[in-house]
């Protein structure tokens, strides 16, 4: 009999330290295992963004010409002018995957800048709330760190000249719209936007399995929710 009751409360003991709940958790230990989760999230980002063809061949980022002129762009591909489309957005592209690498140190500070009841707010939120967190947070910056380089790589050849003629053309297929008109700022917001994209994806995964943190402390916060 007093075997059995052992066998019962070391079940009961066993039983409860699997079920660590978030609430079990320390501040500290809750708000350090989100920083390492979300530093992974952003590196990994960056990493497969950052690199030739990293927007371009990826469909779910890829930047394609915007708004109207991008309805016009579709009609001119079916006329057989679509050699001068593909050259755009291919170069649109590489202008994106040349300033994301940038990132990286920005969003890394602004992780380390989380306070423990951000953390909280974040653990108890949606399956991108950390992510937000960080377009929140850091977009500004990284807007003013990417426009520069966006804007280089579009002089040097000659995108902002190459796209206003095709503008021009296209102009006769529909009206162009305020979205766009400044090739720069529409490639800048274009390439943050897939960047955050591409954040969110991480977050949601190392969420949905814990396993996948690249640290203990991440896996044991992340397991706990």
């Amino acid at each position: 009999m007093l075997r059995i009751t052992a066998l019962f409360a070391g079940l009961a003991l066993s039983a409860s330290a699997f079920a660590l709940s978030i609430a079990d958790l320390s501040q500290q230990d809750a708000s350090g295992g989100l920083k390492d989760a979300l530093t992974q999230g952003a590196k990994v980002a960056v990493q497969q963004l950052g690199k030739p063809g990293g927007f371009n061949d990826n469909p779910q980022v890829r930047i394609e010409l915007p708004g109207k002129l991008g309805k016009a762009a579709k009609t001119m591909k079916m006329m057989g002018m679509g050699a001068q489309v593909e050259q755009l957005e291919t170069t649109m592209n590489a202008a994106a995957e040349a300033a994301v690498p940038q990132a990286q140190a920005l969003l890394v500070d602004a992780v380390k800048k989380m306070t423990v009841q951000d953390a909280k707010g974040i653990l108890a939120g949606p399956d991108d709330a950390a992510t937000q967190y960080l377009n929140k947070s850091s977009r500004e910056q990284l807007r003013a760190k990417f426009l520069p380089i966006v804007k280089q790589a579009t002089d040097k050849v000659g995108l902002a000249q190459q796209y206003n003629s095709f503008a021009g053309q296209a102009a006769s297929f529909g009206v162009v719209d305020a979205k766009s008109a400044n090739i720069e700022n529409y490639v800048t917001e274009e390439a943050l936007d897939g960047l955050f994209k591409l954040i969110a994806e991480q977050e949601a995964n190392i969420r949905q399995n814990p396993a996948g943190a690249a640290t203990g402390l991440a896996k044991k916060v992340f397991g706990a929710l």
